[in-house]
């Protein structure tokens, strides 16, 4: 069986209260021990000489001595025989705590088991501090108290799950996590309720906090939050970019906790169940808004004005006192921005966020990394000795839209990818004036783009028979009022554009088809020397003759 230790103080109180006449159930009560217990004591001091009727100055050193050893069970080296039984098979149970021979290591539960199956009943207890003391099975490593450094420097962070609150708008239970922030020197407290545990939730608890707190902390020492941590080294920790931009932004650095290393910020993760069940427990919350607002009134109203069990002061007070003059200002609102590695395409732009931006031939076929604002797109370099340089900014655009710097695209392909008209007759009049002319006649329609093609066709044509004779050609078409670069092609590759055009004859010539004489056309008669009609009687059947006209 086991035992515990005798305590001079409890036996000093049993003989004193015996000896100011209680009884032995009195006696017990008084010095927090069991009557049977009490009554050993007794039993003890009488039989070292003590009498019921001596003074309580009787109760000396040396007789409390001769009680503790006369109640005390013979234990060498402080224990007793069931670690005496469990010395016998020590290297059996280190060979089952350590495992090895194909066998893997047994818990103390199962070596308890085997133990009484060979006839080596202990308790549990012993046969644990047995196992961890003699046999190795998980030894405890010693620890120290590290400092709590200057005031208003370090501030640690632990995500904490408190449970499940019902979404007002899906109508499901979601997960609730805590995202707790606590200042080192004072333990002052507060706690960011969350749905998720991405990087835009991280930095709204942040602000949040900033805003609580009145100021910014100069260190904060996070746990390995993947938003916040990339690759969890131990000595050279990578920071996600998204996390390295804001913490820029608001001036602080960050040393975030090695990895299942609760020491190393010991204050956040003392309170985690402290919140979880002083703030969480048993409340009834309508959403995560209200949950919110309860949550900073209770690090205010509640965790801020409790006694700390370690620094023995209210939170708030010494917070007030020594930190919150020493934090950094508040910061500007911030914009969280998007990381994206992104690829410029054949076509000049990259996409970002499902809009387009544009950026210079030398950069088609690389990666770029990307951050966007709600108001900008800045684009930097990975490549080479320039990686990190900023290359291009755009405005922010809305999901399919599209921000194209002209002078970023070829000379000959920005006119008609951006659809710039001025520019398209802009080059036209620089190879001749009737081209110019020509061109602005084609693009003359409700709707000029659809025409641009025409155009084009017309400096293919400059290119291809170059811009004098073009020139003739459209002066030509202009002269006649005839808009086609039909005709104009059909001009040039007839090589006709120089030649005087023939024009219809006109009305009376020789060579009329159908030419008359204008004396035709009077309302005189031509013939005076004609004979007169005659009418000749008959009735209905009479007829009208004329006589015949003389011949010549």
């Amino acid at each position: 069986m086991g035992f515990r230790e005798v305590g001079v103080v409890e036996v000093r109180e049993v003989l004193r209260a015996w000896l100011e006449g209680h009884g032995l159930r009195r006696v017990a009560e008084r010095a927090g021990v069991d009557r049977k217990t009490a009554r050993r004591y007794v039993a003890a001091a009488e039989a070292a000489g003590l009498s019921r009727d001596a003074d309580v100055e009787a109760v000396t050193d040396e007789l409390v001595g001769l009680v503790v050893e006369a109640v005390r069970p013979a234990r060498p080296n402080g224990h007793g025989a069931s670690w005496a039984a469990l010395l016998e098979r020590e290297e059996q149970i280190t060979a089952w705590v350590k495992g090895g021979n194909g066998h893997d290591p047994l818990s103390v539960v199962k070596i308890e088991e085997l133990l009484a199956r060979s006839g080596c009943v202990v308790p549990y207890r012993t046969l644990h501090r047995f196992a961890v003391e003699r046999c190795g099975f998980r030894p405890k490593a010693t620890t120290v108290r590290v400092a709590d450094g200057e005031p208003g420097v370090e501030c640690q962070l632990d995500f904490a799950q408190m449970g499940y609150l019902l979404d007002p708008e899906t109508g499901k239970r979601r997960k609730v996590h805590a995202l707790i922030f606590t200042a080192v020197v004072s333990r002052h407290m507060f706690v960011w309720l969350t749905h998720a545990q991405t990087l835009t939730t991280v930095i709204a608890g942040c602000e949040a906090a900033w805003s609580f707190f009145g100021g910014c902390f100069k260190v904060l020492i996070p746990d390995n939050l993947k938003p916040v941590v990339t690759n969890a080294d131990a000595v050279n920790p990578q920071l996600s970019v998204g996390w390295l931009d804001y913490a820029q932004h608001c001036g602080f650095g960050t040393d975030p906790a090695r990895i299942r290393s609760p020491q190393d910020k010991p204050r956040v993760e003392r309170v985690v169940q402290y919140v979880r069940g002083n703030f969480w427990a048993g409340e009834t919350f309508a959403d995560l808004a209200d949950a919110q607002a309860r949550a900073e009134a209770w690090c205010r109203e509640r965790a801020g004005t409790r006694i700390h069990g370690t620094t023995a002061r209210r939170p708030a007070e010494m917070f007030t006192e020594l930190e919150a003059q020493c934090l950094l200002p508040v910061p500007e609102p911030y914009d969280v921005p998007t990381f994206t590695r992104v690829t410029v395409h054949r076509d000049y732009h990259v996409e970002v966020a499902r809009a387009l931006y544009s950026l210079p031939e030398q950069f088609l076929g690389s990666h770029l990394e990307a951050r966007a604002d709600s108001a900008l797109v800045k684009l930097y370099s990975t490549r080479g000795a320039g990686a990190g340089r900023l290359v291009k900014t755009h405005p922010r655009q809305p999901p399919g839209g599209r921000s194209t710097d002209r002078a970023d695209l070829p000379e000959h392909k920005a006119g008609y990818a951006l659809r710039d008209l001025t520019r398209l007759i802009a080059v036209c009049t620089g190879h001749g004036e009737n081209i110019g002319i020509y061109a602005e006649r084609l693009l003359d329609d409700p709707l000029p783009w659809t025409r641009m093609r025409s155009v084009y066709r017309l400096l293919g044509l400059v290119r291809r028979y170059g811009p004098d004779p073009v020139e003739t050609a459209c002066s030509r078409s202009l002269d006649l009022d005839v808009v086609s670069v039909s005709k104009i092609a059909s001009m040039l590759e007839k090589a006709t554009e120089r030649e005087q055009p023939v024009l219809p004859a006109t009305a009376g010539s020789p060579g009329g088809r159908f030419a008359r004489d204008p004396s035709e056309y009077s309302g005189r008669a031509t013939n005076p020397g004609s004979v007169p009609l005659t009418l000749i009687p008959g009735g209905a059947g009479a007829s009208i003759t004329a006589d015949k006209e003389p011949t010549r």
